[in-house]
C-alpha cells in the first residue's frame, strides 16, 4: 500500500494543470479564511502566526530532508532570503493590510491583474516570447474575473475609486508576480527544502512587522477560533498551495502558471456558495467558462520552441 501511495503521489506531482487547479483553490479558501479572522487577529500578526505554524509542520514532516540539504540552502542564502522576503512576507502583509481598507470587489480586480504582471516580467526578464492568441486568452481570463467580482454587473466596476488599500494590494500582486518569474532562477534544491527556507525567511521579515504592529497598539492575537484558522491557512494555503506552485512553475514555466491565478476570484465565488451559503448565479458559470476558456487560448497559443538534439 505504501508503494501503491508513493506511485500515486508522483503521477499526480508530474500533473502541472491539477497541481495549478488546487492552487488558487487552496488560495481560494485562503479569503474565506481571511474574512474569518476579521476582528480575531491582526494583519501582521497573522502573516507571522502562518509561517511560524508552516515552520513547526515542516519541523514534523520534513526535517531530515531539510537538514540534508541545510548547506545547499546556506551557500544559497541571499536568494532564498530576498524570495522568502518578497514572495510570502511581501504578499501577504500588504494584502491583509490593503483589505482592512478596501472591498472584495477591489481586490478580485486587481488580483486578477498578476497573471498579466507575470507575463510581462517574464518577457522582460528572459524575454520569454508570447503571441497574439496568448495574449488573446489572457484579455478572456481577466473578462471573467470581471464578471465574478463585479457579480455580473460589469457597469459597477465603472464606479470603482482607487483607495489605499488597493494600492497596497496591487503593491503584494507585483512582488508575488516578480516571486514567480524569479522561481525559474531557483536553485538546485529540493522544492520541500528550498520551501522550508523561504518559511523560514518569511517569518524572520515579518518580525519587523509585528514589531511595528504591537508599537501602534494595533496587534492582536488569536482565540481558540483565531488558532483554528490559522492552522488551516498553515496546511493549506501556506504549506500545500506553495509546493503545488512552484512545482507547478517549474513544469510549466512561471508565464503560463501565472494564468491559473485567475482562478482565484472564481474559486472563491464558489466557496461562497458551499461554505457561507450564498446563492450560485449565472454569472458564476459564465465567469468560469470564461477563465478556463482564456487558459485554454492561452495554452494553445503559447510559442513553440524547436529544441536542439545536441
Amino acid at each position: 500500500m505504501t508503494s501503491l501511495t508513493r506511485a500515486i503521489g508522483r503521477r499526480l506531482y508530474a500533473q502541472p494543470y491539477l497541481l495549478l487547479t488546487l492552487t488558487p483553490l487552496m488560495w481560494a479558501g485562503n479569503a474565506v479564511a481571511g474574512r474569518a479572522l476579521v476582528g480575531e487577529v491582526s494583519p501582521m500578526v497573522t502573516t507571522l502566526l502562518r509561517w511560524l505554524l508552516v515552520l513547526v509542520l515542516l519541523a514534523v514532516v520534513a526535517r531530515r530532508q531539510i537538514v540534508a540539504e541545510r548547506r545547499l540552502l546556506a551557500r544559497h542564502w541571499r536568494f532564498v532570503l530576498v524570495m522568502g522576503a518578497v514572495g510570502f512576507t511581501g504578499f501577504n502583509a500588504p494584502l491583509y493590510l490593503g483589505a482592512t481598507t478596501t472591498t472584495a470587489v477591489n481586490i478580485g480586480m486587481i488580483q486578477g491583474v498578476m497573471p498579466a504582471l507575470v507575463l510581462a516580467g517574464s518577457f522582460l526578464a528572459y524575454r520569454t516570447p508570447f503571441t497574439p492568441l496568448q495574449v488573446a486568452g489572457l484579455l478572456v481570463a481577466i473578462a471573467g474575473v470581471a464578471v465574478t467580482v463585479s457579480h455580473g454587473d460589469l457597469a459597477l466596476l465603472r464606479a470603482l475609486q482607487v483607495r489605499p488599500g488597493d494600492l497596497w494590494v496591487l503593491f503584494a500582486c507585483a512582488l508575488y508576480a516578480g516571486y514567480t518569474v524569479a522561481l525559474r532562477r531557483r536553485p538546485p534544491i529540493s522544492a520541500l527544502a528550498f520551501f522550508a527556507g523561504l518559511s523560514l525567511a518569511a517569518f524572520v521579515s515579518t518580525l519587523p512587522l509585528v514589531a511595528a504592529e504591537m508599537a501602534t497598539g494595533l496587534a492582536r492575537w488569536p482565540g481558540p477560533k483565531g488558532w483554528a484558522i490559522l492552522g488551516f491557512l498553515a496546511v493549506g494555503p501556506s504549506f500545500v498551495s506553495q509546493i503545488f506552485y512552484m512545482r507547478g512553475v517549474e513544469l510549466i514555466g512561471p508565464g503560463r502558471a501565472g494564468l491559473f491565478v485567475n482562478l482565484v476570484p472564481v474559486f472563491a465565488a464558489l466557496l461562497a456558495v458551499l461554505i457561507l451559503g450564498e446563492t450560485f448565479a449565472a454569472y458564476h458559470a459564465v465567469a468560469l467558462a470564461l477563465v478556463l476558456a482564456g487558459i485554454a487560448l492561452a495554452e494553445v497559443g503559447r510559442p513553440h520552441v524547436v529544441r536542439g538534439t545536441g
